[in-house]
C-alpha cells in the first residue's frame, strides 16, 4: 500500500510558475513509476508527466512539453512537478499517481494509487 499526498497548488497569473510536490509513504518508493495527471472542470483525467523509478526516463504530454519538468528524490520519497510559463488552460486539479508495473505509462488505469489532488488555478 502506498499513500500519496500532494502539495504546492494555488493561484498564479499566466506566465508564472508553481512547483507541485507529492510525498509518498508505504512501500519502497523507487519501485514505483510516478505520474502526474490533471482534471479540469467538466473534462476527463489527463496525463501530464511520468518518471520511472530510477528517474532515468520521463515522458510529457505535448501540451506541457518544454514548460513542465518532473523529477523525483528517492531518498526523500518525493516526486515534484515544476510548472513554468503557466497558461489559463493549465487550470485543473493535479493528481499524483503511483504504478507498481515499473514502466512508462500515460494511461490512468495503469496506476494503482492516487493522491487526493491539489488545485492549480491560472488567471489570465
Amino acid at each position: 500500500q502506498v499513500q500519496l499526498v500532494e502539495s504546492g497548488g494555488g493561484l498564479v497569473q499566466a506566465g508564472g510558475s508553481l512547483r507541485l510536490s507529492c510525498a509518498a509513504s508505504g512501500r519502497t518508493f523507487s519501485d514505483y513509476t510516478m505520474g502526474w495527471f490533471r482534471q479540469a472542470p467538466g473534462k476527463g483525467r489527463e496525463f501530464v508527466a511520468v518518471i520511472v523509478g530510477s528517474g532515468s526516463s520521463t515522458r510529457y504530454a505535448d501540451s506541457v512539453k518544454g514548460r513542465f519538468t518532473i523529477s523525483r528524490d528517492n531518498a526523500k520519497n518525493t516526486v515534484d512537478l515544476q510548472m513554468n510559463s503557466l497558461k489559463p488552460e493549465d487550470t485543473a486539479v493535479y493528481y499524483c499517481a503511483a504504478s507498481d508495473r515499473g514502466l512508462i505509462f500515460t494511461i490512468s488505469g495503469m496506476y494503482n494509487y492516487w493522491g487526493q489532488g491539489t488545485q492549480v488555478t491560472v488567471s489570465s
